[in-house]
C-alpha cells in the first residue's frame, strides 16, 4: 500500500516563553530579518527552506508556558565552515551547549536558545 504520508517535514515546532525574544534569537541566529512590531502570539513561522517551517510556539497568550526543554537537540542546523558558524555564535552572546565536535565527515556543535532549548549546527 502506498503511504498518503509524504516523506517531508513542513514543521518544527519549537515551544517558547517569549515569543519575540525566540524571533529575535533565532532571526539572528540564521542572519533572517525580522520586524518585531509584527510579531504576535501564540506562534511565528521562520520559513527555512523549499517546505519547511520552523514554528516558534508560545501557547496562548492567556496561560504561562511550562515546560522543559530536551537535553538533547532537538534539530540541527546546517552550516558549511563550522568554525566560522562556532566564531559567530560565540559573537552573539549566545548560549554554547558544546564545543566543537569532529569525525571524518561530519562536524557539530550546540546551542542552547533562551528557552534552554538544544540547537545542533552542523557541517558535512
Amino acid at each position: 500500500m502506498k503511504s498518503p504520508i509524504h516523506n517531508q517535514i513542513n514543521t518544527v515546532f519549537v515551544h517558547v516563553r517569549d515569543l519575540k525574544q525566540a524571533v529575535k534569537w533565532y532571526g539572528d541566529l540564521l542572519g533572517l530579518s525580522y520586524k518585531l512590531d509584527t510579531v504576535a502570539d501564540p506562534v511565528h513561522n521562520i520559513h527555512v527552506n523549499h517546505h519547511t517551517c520552523l514554528t516558534l510556539d508560545a501557547g496562548p497568550s492567556e496561560l504561562t508556558k511550562e515546560f522543559t526543554p530536551s537535553p538533547y537537540p532537538l534539530f540541527n542546523i546546517q552550516s558549511t565552515n563550522i568554525d566560522d558558524a562556532f566564531n559567530y555564535v560565540t559573537e552573539l552572546g549566545y548560549q554554547i551547549d558544546s564545543d566543537i565536535i569532529r569525525f571524518d565527515d561530519v562536524s557539530f556543535f550546540n546551542v542552547k536558545d533562551p528557552n534552554g532549548n538544544v540547537i545542533m549546527i552542523c557541517e558535512g
